[in-house]
Protein backbone atom coordinates (compact mmCIF):
# COMPACT_ATOMS: atom_id res chain seq x y z
CA UNK A 1 0.00 0.00 0.00
CA UNK A 2 1.31 3.41 -0.99
CA UNK A 3 -0.95 5.60 1.20
CA UNK A 4 -1.51 5.61 4.97
CA UNK A 5 -5.26 5.86 4.36
CA UNK A 6 -5.12 2.27 3.11
CA UNK A 7 -4.15 0.94 6.54
CA UNK A 8 -7.85 0.76 7.45
CA UNK A 9 -8.40 -1.86 4.76
CA UNK A 10 -5.14 -3.77 5.18
CA UNK A 11 -5.24 -7.54 5.33
CA UNK A 12 -2.31 -7.84 7.76
CA UNK A 13 -0.67 -5.18 9.95
CA UNK A 14 2.17 -5.26 12.47
CA UNK A 15 1.89 -2.79 15.36
CA UNK A 16 4.88 -2.09 17.59
CA UNK A 17 4.67 -0.30 20.96
CA UNK A 18 7.64 0.87 23.01
CA UNK A 19 8.48 0.32 26.68
CA UNK A 20 7.83 3.85 27.88
CA UNK A 21 4.32 3.83 26.36
CA UNK A 22 3.06 0.83 28.35
CA UNK A 23 5.16 0.55 31.51
CA UNK A 24 5.25 2.34 34.84
CA UNK A 25 2.55 5.01 35.11
CA UNK A 26 1.63 4.42 31.48
CA UNK A 27 0.64 0.76 31.78
CA UNK A 28 -3.03 1.84 31.53
CA UNK A 29 -2.37 2.50 27.81
CA UNK A 30 -2.46 -1.25 27.25
CA UNK A 31 -6.26 -1.11 27.41
CA UNK A 32 -6.62 1.57 24.71
CA UNK A 33 -4.10 -0.23 22.50
CA UNK A 34 -5.95 -3.52 22.92
CA UNK A 35 -9.27 -1.80 22.14
CA UNK A 36 -7.80 -0.44 18.90
CA UNK A 37 -6.35 -3.81 17.89
CA UNK A 38 -9.67 -5.52 18.62
CA UNK A 39 -11.51 -2.94 16.51
CA UNK A 40 -9.10 -3.48 13.61
CA UNK A 41 -9.60 -7.22 13.84
CA UNK A 42 -13.34 -6.64 13.84
CA UNK A 43 -12.90 -4.89 10.50
CA UNK A 44 -11.17 -7.93 9.05
CA UNK A 45 -7.51 -6.99 9.59
CA UNK A 46 -5.09 -9.56 10.99
CA UNK A 47 -2.92 -7.84 13.59
CA UNK A 48 0.43 -8.84 15.09
CA UNK A 49 1.66 -6.85 18.09
CA UNK A 50 5.36 -6.38 18.74
CA UNK A 51 5.59 -5.21 22.34
CA UNK A 52 8.60 -3.98 24.24
CA UNK A 53 8.35 -3.53 27.97
CA UNK A 54 9.35 -6.78 29.66
CA UNK A 55 12.36 -5.33 31.49
CA UNK A 56 10.66 -2.01 32.18
CA UNK A 57 7.57 -3.73 33.58
CA UNK A 58 9.69 -5.70 36.06
CA UNK A 59 11.51 -2.71 37.56
CA UNK A 60 9.03 -1.85 40.35
CA UNK A 61 8.51 -5.52 41.22
CA UNK A 62 12.26 -6.00 41.68
CA UNK A 63 12.79 -2.64 43.42
CA UNK A 64 15.06 -1.44 40.60
CA UNK A 65 15.18 2.31 40.00
CA UNK A 66 16.18 2.10 36.34
CA UNK A 67 17.01 -0.27 33.52
CA UNK A 68 19.85 -2.54 34.75
CA UNK A 69 23.15 -2.32 32.91
CA UNK A 70 24.44 -5.85 33.53
CA UNK A 71 23.25 -8.69 31.35
CA UNK A 72 22.31 -11.11 34.14
CA UNK A 73 19.95 -8.61 35.80
CA UNK A 74 18.46 -7.67 32.43
CA UNK A 75 17.73 -11.33 31.77
CA UNK A 76 16.21 -11.85 35.22
CA UNK A 77 14.08 -8.72 34.86
CA UNK A 78 12.90 -9.85 31.43
CA UNK A 79 11.80 -13.21 32.86
CA UNK A 80 9.71 -11.49 35.54
CA UNK A 81 8.43 -8.64 33.39
CA UNK A 82 7.37 -10.74 30.42
CA UNK A 83 5.09 -12.74 32.68
CA UNK A 84 3.42 -9.60 34.08
CA UNK A 85 3.26 -7.95 30.66
CA UNK A 86 1.45 -10.90 29.08
CA UNK A 87 -0.93 -11.08 32.06
CA UNK A 88 -1.81 -7.41 31.54
CA UNK A 89 -2.42 -7.94 27.83
CA UNK A 90 -4.52 -11.05 28.37
CA UNK A 91 -6.57 -9.41 31.12
CA UNK A 92 -7.38 -6.57 28.73
CA UNK A 93 -8.05 -8.92 25.81
CA UNK A 94 -10.56 -10.83 27.94
CA UNK A 95 -12.94 -7.90 27.47
CA UNK A 96 -13.01 -8.70 23.75
CA UNK A 97 -13.04 -12.50 24.10
CA UNK A 98 -9.61 -12.63 22.50
CA UNK A 99 -6.57 -14.74 23.30
CA UNK A 100 -2.93 -13.68 23.24
CA UNK A 101 -0.15 -15.91 21.99
CA UNK A 102 3.39 -15.19 23.16
CA UNK A 103 6.14 -15.33 20.52
CA UNK A 104 9.68 -14.71 21.80
CA UNK A 105 12.45 -14.41 19.20
CA UNK A 106 16.19 -13.92 19.14
CA UNK A 107 18.22 -12.53 16.28
CA UNK A 108 19.51 -16.04 15.65
CA UNK A 109 15.97 -17.25 15.00
CA UNK A 110 15.61 -14.96 12.01
CA UNK A 111 19.11 -15.67 10.74
CA UNK A 112 18.41 -19.41 10.61
CA UNK A 113 16.21 -20.47 7.66
CA UNK A 114 14.54 -23.33 9.53
CA UNK A 115 13.81 -21.23 12.61
CA UNK A 116 12.56 -18.39 10.41
CA UNK A 117 10.15 -20.73 8.64
CA UNK A 118 8.93 -22.11 11.97
CA UNK A 119 8.36 -18.60 13.32
CA UNK A 120 6.30 -17.63 10.29
CA UNK A 121 4.31 -20.86 10.44
CA UNK A 122 3.53 -20.32 14.13
CA UNK A 123 2.40 -16.72 13.62
CA UNK A 124 0.29 -17.68 10.60
CA UNK A 125 -1.40 -20.42 12.60
CA UNK A 126 -2.06 -18.15 15.57
CA UNK A 127 -3.70 -15.64 13.25
CA UNK A 128 -5.72 -18.41 11.63
CA UNK A 129 -6.98 -19.44 15.05
CA UNK A 130 -8.05 -15.87 15.84
CA UNK A 131 -5.27 -15.36 18.39
CA UNK A 132 -3.35 -12.09 18.77
CA UNK A 133 0.38 -12.90 18.45
CA UNK A 134 2.43 -10.73 20.82
CA UNK A 135 6.09 -10.72 19.80
CA UNK A 136 9.05 -9.60 21.87
CA UNK A 137 12.77 -10.21 21.85
CA UNK A 138 13.69 -13.15 24.07
CA UNK A 139 15.75 -11.04 26.46
CA UNK A 140 16.12 -13.90 28.95
CA UNK A 141 18.43 -15.81 26.61
CA UNK A 142 19.72 -13.05 24.32
CA UNK A 143 23.22 -11.68 24.79
CA UNK A 144 24.73 -8.30 23.97
CA UNK A 145 26.37 -9.82 20.90
CA UNK A 146 23.25 -11.54 19.57
CA UNK A 147 20.38 -9.04 19.68
CA UNK A 148 18.10 -7.15 17.36
CA UNK A 149 19.34 -3.97 19.01
CA UNK A 150 15.84 -2.54 19.41
CA UNK A 151 12.29 -3.69 18.86
CA UNK A 152 11.69 -1.23 16.03
CA UNK A 153 14.08 -3.31 13.96
CA UNK A 154 12.48 -6.52 15.22
CA UNK A 155 9.07 -5.19 14.16
CA UNK A 156 10.34 -4.39 10.67
CA UNK A 157 11.77 -7.89 10.30
CA UNK A 158 8.57 -9.49 11.60
CA UNK A 159 6.48 -7.39 9.20
CA UNK A 160 8.51 -8.71 6.29
CA UNK A 161 8.59 -12.24 7.67
CA UNK A 162 4.79 -12.54 7.73
CA UNK A 163 4.09 -10.50 4.60
CA UNK A 164 2.41 -7.56 6.36
CA UNK A 165 0.81 -4.78 4.33
CA UNK A 166 1.82 -2.09 6.81
CA UNK A 167 3.89 -1.48 9.94
CA UNK A 168 2.79 0.97 12.65
CA UNK A 169 5.50 2.12 15.09
CA UNK A 170 3.97 3.65 18.21
CA UNK A 171 6.01 5.89 20.50
CA UNK A 172 5.67 8.99 22.69
CA UNK A 173 5.59 11.59 19.91
CA UNK A 174 2.91 12.30 17.30
CA UNK A 175 5.33 12.27 14.36
CA UNK A 176 8.98 12.60 13.42
CA UNK A 177 10.62 16.02 13.13
CA UNK A 178 13.50 17.38 11.12
CA UNK A 179 15.40 17.73 14.41
CA UNK A 180 14.55 16.99 18.06
CA UNK A 181 11.11 18.60 18.58
CA UNK A 182 12.25 20.64 21.59
CA UNK A 183 14.82 22.48 19.47
CA UNK A 184 14.09 25.71 17.57
CA UNK A 185 13.28 25.22 13.92
CA UNK A 186 12.06 21.63 14.29
CA UNK A 187 9.45 20.89 11.65
CA UNK A 188 7.07 17.90 11.51
CA UNK A 189 7.63 15.39 8.72
CA UNK A 190 4.39 14.24 7.12
CA UNK A 191 5.60 11.89 4.39
CA UNK A 192 8.88 10.30 3.36
CA UNK A 193 8.82 9.11 -0.23
CA UNK A 194 10.89 6.01 -0.86
CA UNK A 195 14.44 7.03 -1.70
CA UNK A 196 14.22 10.48 -0.07
CA UNK A 197 17.55 11.74 1.28
CA UNK A 198 17.22 12.19 5.06
CA UNK A 199 20.89 13.01 5.66
CA UNK A 200 20.12 16.62 6.61
CA UNK A 201 17.78 15.67 9.44
CA UNK A 202 18.73 15.07 13.09
CA UNK A 203 16.83 12.17 14.60
CA UNK A 204 18.26 12.07 18.10
CA UNK A 205 19.89 9.54 20.39
CA UNK A 206 19.42 5.77 20.53
CA UNK A 207 18.92 5.64 24.31
CA UNK A 208 15.90 7.80 25.09
CA UNK A 209 14.88 7.01 28.68
CA UNK A 210 15.66 4.91 31.73
CA UNK A 211 13.39 2.00 30.81
CA UNK A 212 14.06 1.21 27.17
CA UNK A 213 16.10 1.74 24.05
CA UNK A 214 14.96 3.26 20.81
CA UNK A 215 14.15 6.77 19.71
CA UNK A 216 13.62 8.55 16.43
CA UNK A 217 16.83 7.26 14.86
CA UNK A 218 15.89 3.61 15.35
CA UNK A 219 12.41 4.23 13.97
CA UNK A 220 13.82 5.83 10.85
CA UNK A 221 16.21 2.91 10.40
CA UNK A 222 13.41 0.36 10.87
CA UNK A 223 11.08 2.29 8.57
CA UNK A 224 13.69 2.36 5.82
CA UNK A 225 14.24 -1.39 6.24
CA UNK A 226 10.53 -2.18 5.97
CA UNK A 227 9.81 0.29 3.17
CA UNK A 228 12.65 -1.24 1.12
CA UNK A 229 10.75 -4.53 1.43
CA UNK A 230 7.58 -2.94 0.05
CA UNK A 231 5.89 -2.31 3.41
CA UNK A 232 4.47 1.12 4.22
CA UNK A 233 5.38 2.39 7.70
CA UNK A 234 3.57 4.86 9.95
CA UNK A 235 5.36 6.40 12.94
CA UNK A 236 3.09 8.07 15.47
CA UNK A 237 2.07 8.30 19.14
CA UNK A 238 0.60 5.43 21.12
CA UNK A 239 -2.21 7.83 22.04
CA UNK A 240 -3.18 7.95 18.35
CA UNK A 241 -3.37 4.20 17.78
CA UNK A 242 -7.07 4.37 16.85
CA UNK A 243 -6.42 7.07 14.27
CA UNK A 244 -3.37 5.22 12.96
CA UNK A 245 -5.26 2.00 12.34
CA UNK A 246 -8.17 3.94 10.83
CA UNK A 247 -5.94 5.44 8.14
CA UNK A 248 -6.25 8.98 9.49
CA UNK A 249 -3.70 11.61 8.39
CA UNK A 250 -1.52 11.38 11.50
CA UNK A 251 2.15 10.70 12.12
CA UNK A 252 4.95 10.32 9.61
CA UNK A 253 4.32 7.98 6.67
CA UNK A 254 7.18 6.14 4.96
CA UNK A 255 5.99 5.14 1.52
CA UNK A 256 7.22 1.71 0.40
CA UNK A 257 9.38 0.86 -2.58
CA UNK A 258 6.80 0.24 -5.32
CA UNK A 259 9.18 -2.14 -7.08
CA UNK A 260 10.06 -4.29 -4.05
CA UNK A 261 9.82 -8.06 -4.28
CA UNK A 262 8.34 -9.43 -1.01
CA UNK A 263 10.76 -11.56 1.03
CA UNK A 264 13.81 -10.67 -1.03
CA UNK A 265 15.54 -8.45 1.55
CA UNK A 266 14.96 -10.41 4.77
CA UNK A 267 18.09 -12.56 4.57
CA UNK A 268 20.37 -9.57 4.03
CA UNK A 269 18.68 -7.60 6.79
CA UNK A 270 18.94 -10.35 9.39
CA UNK A 271 22.51 -11.04 8.41
CA UNK A 272 23.49 -7.60 9.65
CA UNK A 273 21.62 -7.85 12.97
CA UNK A 274 24.71 -8.65 14.99
CA UNK A 275 26.64 -5.73 13.56
CA UNK A 276 23.80 -3.28 14.15
CA UNK A 277 23.19 -4.48 17.70
CA UNK A 278 26.83 -4.31 18.64
CA UNK A 279 27.15 -0.81 17.21
CA UNK A 280 24.24 0.40 19.29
Amino acid sequence: MQERSQIAGAQRVVVKVGSSSISGENHHRIESIVDALAAARGQGTQVVLVSSGAIATALPFLDLEGRPSDLATQQAAAAVGQNVLMWRYQTSLDRHDMLAGQVLLTAGDLENAAHRANARRAVDRLLGLGVLPIVNENDTVATHEIRFGDNDRLAALVAELIGADALVLLSDIECLYTRPPNEPGALPIDTVTFGDDLAGFEFGSVVVNSVGTGGAATKVSAAKLASAAGIGVLVTSADLVVEALSGAPVGTWFAPDPDATPGLTLGAATGSVRTAATAS
